[in-house]
């Protein structure tokens, strides 16, 4: 698969990453959070924040390797 086509695949796969992160972050937030006090939600919201970062690192790496070269 050429490097042309890894970038394609993974940018639309960290598009839903991130889409797909952000609505289970906000829904959590909404159902949970409710009764807590600012501090606690300010904590999840920086770990829900952050926390996309490491299911997208593969993904990144997978993007980045360079093409086999053909012998």
């Amino acid at each position: 698969m050429s490097i042309r086509t890894r970038k394609l695949i993974g940018t639309v796969a960290l598009l839903l990453l991130a889409t797909v992160w952000a609505l289970l972050a906000m829904a959590l937030a909404q159902s949970v959070l409710t009764g807590f006090n600012g501090l606690v939600a300010a904590i999840f919201y920086v770990v829900a924040g952050l926390g996309w970062v490491l299911p997208a690192m593969p993904i990144v790496s997978w993007m980045a390797r360079p093409d086999k070269t053909k012998a």
